[in-house]
């Protein structure tokens, strides 16, 4: 039998992170986790995980002190091709819930987070949305878009995926988790409701959103525009000439003023788009950097869920909007 190179190796790194699941897991045996009353251990905080920056964020808005939650994947971190470390795997291992988006968005991370639901607490939070709300792939028959964040009304479906399993772990926090969940529903709802105000500024034909993969399917739904994205829904697919002349022939076509770069993904492609459309005698801006898959830094208002959305909106009119526009084809911001 022939092993293609690296096989050998995948396969005793896969051998190496079960052994450390098998033998966190028997440390938990021994009184490390929840009792079985769904009580937290001895007082202390649950142990939340959670894989990206928006679902950690959840957790700890609505678990507030209760919670102590670790995120896997922070700024800048693609999701899509994320693979856990060892020191991750001890992580999840090691917690009373795992809070995960699903939906095929931690692809790489699928054979771990599968391990880990045999022996503990996992939410797929995003599959909360019922199929009937959810937005199918064009690429994977069978499969569905997993950047549900992308429209506030259906990740306020998450946060009670989120309130619902915190509470059935910790009953004595109820009162606590429905206050924060209440208060959290009210943000959303008012943050649903000036992104519909603030992209009324961008005339309608002017509501086309062309970023670096196709993740914004669900705000473009909601709020109104069309999305064209350089690579599909997961980053893992590959983006070759064709595409990119495909994206700079639909640009230079629409007059589209601007694109937009991912904060977590290589800016390469799309830079490549550009000198495209320069090419064909038109000048594209880059609007700005949006946040898809990953959120800010902590500590700044973009740290946040509600930050990010707002960040991201705001760039999208600036650059979209008449007062965008200079002579010729929309002018200003970055050249």
């Amino acid at each position: 039998m022939r092993i293609r190179r690296g096989e050998g190796r995948q396969r005793r790194v896969r051998s190496g992170i079960w052994g450390v699941v098998a033998a966190v897991a028997a440390l938990a045996g021994c009184g490390g986790g929840g009792t079985g009353d769904g009580e937290t251990a001895s007082g202390r905080p649950l142990r939340v995980v959670a894989t990206t920056g928006m679902i950690a964020d959840l957790a700890a808005t609505i678990g507030a002190e209760r919670v102590r939650v670790t995120g896997l994947m922070g700024p800048g971190v693609d999701p899509h091709l994320y693979k856990a470390s060892a020191g991750d795997v001890r992580t999840l291992a090691g917690a009373d819930v795992i809070f995960y988006n699903g939906l095929h968005l931690e692809a790489a991370m699928a054979e771990v987070l599968e391990e880990m639901g045999t022996r503990g607490h996992t939410v797929p939070v995003a599959e909360e949305v019922p199929p009937e709300r959810r937005i199918a792939s064009a690429a994977f028959s069978g499969s569905w878009d997993p950047h549900v964040w992308f429209d506030v009304s259906l990740w306020a479906l998450a946060a009670g995926a989120v309130e619902r399993t915190l509470v059935e772990l910790d009953p004595q926090g109820t009162a606590v988790y429905a206050a924060n969940a209440a208060a959290l529903a009210d943000t959303l709802r008012a943050l649903d409701a000036w992104i519909r105000q603030r992209v009324e500024e961008v005339p309608a034909d002017k509501r086309v959103l062309v970023t670096a993969h196709d993740a914004f399917g669900y705000f473009g739904r909601a709020y109104g525009f069309e999305v064209v994205g350089l690579q599909g829904i997961s980053t893992a697919s590959e983006v070759g000439t064709a595409d990119i002349r495909r994206l700079a022939d639909l640009v230079v076509r629409r007059r589209i003023p601007a694109m937009f770069v991912e904060t977590s993904v290589s800016p390469r492609t799309i830079e490549a788009v550009r000198a495209a459309v320069r090419d064909r005698g038109f000048e594209v801006r880059l609007g700005g950097s949006l946040f898809s898959d990953a959120m800010g830094n902590p500590g700044t208002a973009e740290g946040r869920y509600p930050g990010m959305v707002r960040h991201n909106v705001n760039t999208i009119a600036a650059a979209l909007a008449p007062a965008a526009e200079g002579p010729g084809n929309g002018g200003g911001a970055e050249r």
